[in-house]
């Protein structure tokens, strides 16, 4: 009977043996893979923050392009008011000269029919 308990256990021992090593084994795969997948997440995040320093930066520039066509716009948009302005008054002075003109011309036409 002890012989036959000895053989059990010894059985036993073997079989748990078997089982630890079969979860040491599992759970150095298991941690491999975590240290795999945390790298390609690592990565990945320096990847995106790449990208998004990237864009960024590209978005800048094109604000700042932006900026100055705006200032370039508003520039010529005051130019052109001040060119309206310049016109306007000329007209008026031209105004005012053509009726002086003929006024004039019709005086001398009252005084050439006299």
């Amino acid at each position: 009977q002890l012989q036959l308990t000895m053989s059990e256990k010894n059985e036993l021992t073997r079989s748990l043996e078997m089982v630890q090593n079969q979860l040491q084994e599992k759970e150095s795969e298991i941690k491999r893979e975590i240290s795999e997948y945390k790298d390609r997440l690592f990565q990945a995040e320096k990847d995106h923050q790449n990208a998004l320093t990237e864009a960024n930066q590209k978005n800048e520039v094109e604000i700042e392009a932006c900026h100055e066509k705006i200032s370039s716009l508003e520039h010529f948009i005051r130019s052109q008011k001040l060119e309206i302005e310049h016109l306007k008054s000329n007209k008026e002075q031209l105004n005012n000269s053509l009726k002086e003109a003929n006024q004039a011309l019709g005086e001398l036409l009252k005084t050439k029919v006299r």
